[in-house]
């Protein structure tokens, strides 16, 4: 009999340290001997140039991981004796993610999976509410608003140092030059 899986999702805003709290839970798996496996979505193009690359922190901390152009790729990609699974960026996966992480979960695998919990406009981002709903474990991770310096819950994009307006696309790759985290109150969308 397979040991018991568990999903544990991190989550919160930009710059609120998802990817950071990820890879210090899997460097502890890696102190205890686990084999682990960390995955993210090939269309974060930060990542790019290679086929096997890092995830990153936006404070420099690093952990191999290899890109995946879809959920289903990850089951065939996760080894036999792969004790932890680790995903970053999970809300750039379709929908398909929910069963692939079921999958391994229901083989004893731990799968700790990161990602933003709502988009630039505050609305729920692609299958995070669903892992979320799943999770035997769940972090929402706060950031601190870059306009009043108050715990910030929400990802601001900016269009030339202006807010994106709600008719923008909800997926354009990025960092500080695009983003800031922000507070409720200071978190604005066009509607226009």
């Amino acid at each position: 009999m397979p040991a018991t899986g568990s999903l544990e999702v991190i989550t919160g805003p930009m710059f609120s340290g998802k990817t950071d709290e990820l890879i210090r839970r899997l460097r502890r798996a890696r102190i205890a001997r686990q084999k682990v496996q960390v995955f993210y979505p090939a269309v974060d193009s930060r990542y790019a140039g290679s086929e096997f690359g890092k995830v990153t922190s936006h404070a420099g901390a690093e952990f191999d991981a290899a890109p995946v152009r879809a959920a289903q790729d990850l089951l065939r990609l996760v080894e036999d004796d792969a004790s932890v699974v680790g995903i970053d960026e999970a809300q750039f996966f379709d929908d398909d993610i929910l069963r692939a992480l079921e999958r391994l979960v229901a083989g004893g695998v731990r799968v700790i999976a990161a990602g933003l919990d709502t988009d630039f406009r505050g609305e729920p981002f692609g299958p995070m509410p669903a892992l979320m709903a799943q999770a035997e474990r769940l972090d929402k991770l706060q950031a601190i608003c870059m306009q009043c310096g108050e715990p910030a819950s929400r990802t601001q994009r900016l269009v030339a140092g202006k807010p994106a307006a709600a008719h923008d696309p909800v997926v354009v790759v990025g960092a500080g030059e695009l983003y800031e985290a922000r507070c409720r109150a200071h978190h604005k969308v066009p509607r226009e």
